[in-house]
């Protein structure tokens, strides 16, 4: 079925099977390989994207439930307030083997939206189901709270 989308603000009209993943589309049809594929069952969040700011497992979406909807893809993350996360990251040596990395920043983009200042109750929680064989979570959450510590600063300083 032929339908327009907005991917990381740009409008692209597709022609794709509506019971297709929204992965598939992003990497084999639009050729934005930033988002991966780990398990296929909406297990692991190596395939998060944001759909209307929200974290979504994209191997498990079919491409007939975003119509009409705003998807933002690891490509996107760069025009988002929460770019800073990506400077957090290196300066925080989060990435090891990086497989993960494009789903842990496009959840911790949705958690910063939620929670511009999370917890540590709430950074586990909106990070949960984002796996990372590597085990960099307690890296993960020191780049979040940085980038909150941020956040937080430049609206108290604003006010």
């Amino acid at each position: 079925m032929v339908r327009k989308m907005v991917i990381n603000n740009e409008e692209y009209v597709l022609d794709a099977p509506d019971d297709m993943p929204l992965l598939w589309v992003l990497r084999d049809i639009l050729e934005l390989t930033g988002t991966k594929f780990g398990c296929g069952k909406a297990q692991c969040g190596a395939c998060t994207v944001l759909i209307n700011d929200s974290p979504a497992r994209s191997c498990v979406t079919p491409l007939s439930a975003v119509a009409h909807q705003e998807i933002t893809t690891i490509e996107g993350l760069a025009n988002l307030p929460e770019s800073s996360l990506q400077y957090a990251w290196v300066e925080h040596n989060v990435p090891q083997c990086g497989y993960c990395q494009s789903g842990q920043l496009m959840s911790a983009a949705a958690l910063l939206r939620q929670h511009p200042n999370p917890t540590d109750a709430e950074i586990d929680q909106g990070m949960s189901g984002n796996i990372c064989r590597c085990g960099t979570y307690p890296r993960i959450k020191k780049a979040i709270k940085s980038v909150s510590t941020i956040s937080s600063d430049v609206s108290s300083d604003s006010v």
